[in-house]
């Protein structure tokens, strides 16, 4: 069965933090944006709703949502 990650908790942040640094922060609010996009596609492809999504197709998707994550955290640590 297919579970959400918990952005905020990985994060460790909380949801209002992390929704104050957004408003000031565009690339930031980019990012989480993005990140929510790519998680979606995961739940899907891991659930079964997307017929036809390999493996492999789904470990790249895994890949982009981490890599998304790793930006999103320096983008925290250092806002440009």
């Amino acid at each position: 069965m297919p579970v959400k990650h918990d952005l905020y908790a990985d994060l460790s942040v909380s949801k209002d933090d992390l929704a104050k640094r957004r408003g000031s922060d565009p690339r930031l609010n980019q990012l989480v944006a993005h990140y929510d996009e790519i998680d979606a596609e995961v739940l899907k492809a891991e659930a079964g709703s997307s017929l036809g999504v390999s493996d492999g197709q789904l470990l790249k998707l895994k890949g982009k949502r981490l890599e998304t994550k790793d930006k999103i955290v320096s983008q925290l640590s250092h806002p440009q």
